[in-house]
């Protein structure tokens, strides 16, 4: 059992644990989060395991951080929960919410479909990270244009750069483990699958401008949440959150207010 970092907002027993996608922190949805909290929700934004402020540790998958999620639940005495998970951490959540659907009240799972995903999307991000030389670099910007070689798109550059803090003076530090992400990034991808399916309320958040849920996996995810809404967030790519983040407070808060168990 592992003691992940997270932050905790708000109070009462309305609650709702925020997981957040690869390669990201907690802080992605610090605003969000504080929003919701106002709404009257008791909010826990979670770093993942070699994320963060949470310990690194020698593998990674989506089974692992599931068993995270469950640890964390009996530490904090939460006995059932909404779960809202982007990414990486929407795989967590689908596969929590069919591992231990007693514990789960509900989910929100945010541009990520059940499906395996391709292993080369990262190639170029971690061709950028592996460039980054931080026994010598002195300046951020020294990193970034490290970074530039392999990685050209700025937006993923400054999202990859939220997890580089300064150590002292002279060294910066990642806050994610690269070398194990890395090496077990193949077990973020694989498909979730359960014997049987989730019967509570879901919904699948899209931005209109990404990818990551295609037509095609509007029946993977049926058949595993049948409960399941799939919603277009407008204006949006894969970090919809960022992009659009008032429509995502808004279609989560009215998904959490309205629906019934």
């Amino acid at each position: 059992m592992i003691q992940l970092n997270f932050k905790e907002y708000g109070s009462g027993e309305n609650y709702l644990v925020i997981l957040h996608g690869f390669l990201g922190t907690l802080d992605n949805w610090h605003t969000l989060a504080q929003a919701w909290a106002e709404q009257g929700l008791h909010v826990f934004s979670l770093d993942a395991r070699n994320h963060g402020k949470s310990p690194h540790t020698a593998s990674h998958s989506i089974a692992l951080m599931v068993e995270d999620v469950k640890d964390f639940l009996t530490q904090q005495k939460i006995n059932s929960t909404a779960i809202l998970g982007h990414s990486m951490g929407g795989k967590v959540a689908m596969q929590f919410a069919l591992t231990y659907p007693d514990l789960t009240t509900r989910i929100i799972v945010a541009d990520i479909a059940p499906r395996a995903y391709r292993s080369g999307a990262h190639d170029e991000v971690f061709k950028a990270i592996t460039n980054v030389d931080l026994n010598r670099a002195q300046t951020r910007k020294e990193i970034e244009q490290s970074m530039a070689v392999y990685l050209g798109d700025m937006g993923t550059r400054q999202f990859i750069m939220k997890s580089l803090e300064r150590v002292d003076d002279a060294h910066y530090r990642w806050k994610f483990n690269a070398q194990v992400l890395q090496r077990d990034y193949i077990q973020i991808l694989h498909e979730i699958n359960s014997p049987t399916p989730y019967l509570k309320p879901a919904i699948f958040l899209k931005g209109d401008q990404s990818l990551y849920i295609q037509e095609k996996d509007h029946f993977l995810i049926n058949k595993l949440f049948p409960q399941a809404d799939i919603i277009t967030i407008e204006r949006a790519g894969h970090w919809l959150h960022a992009d659009s983040p008032q429509q995502v407070f808004q279609k989560v808060k009215d998904f959490l207010y309205s629906t019934s168990l």
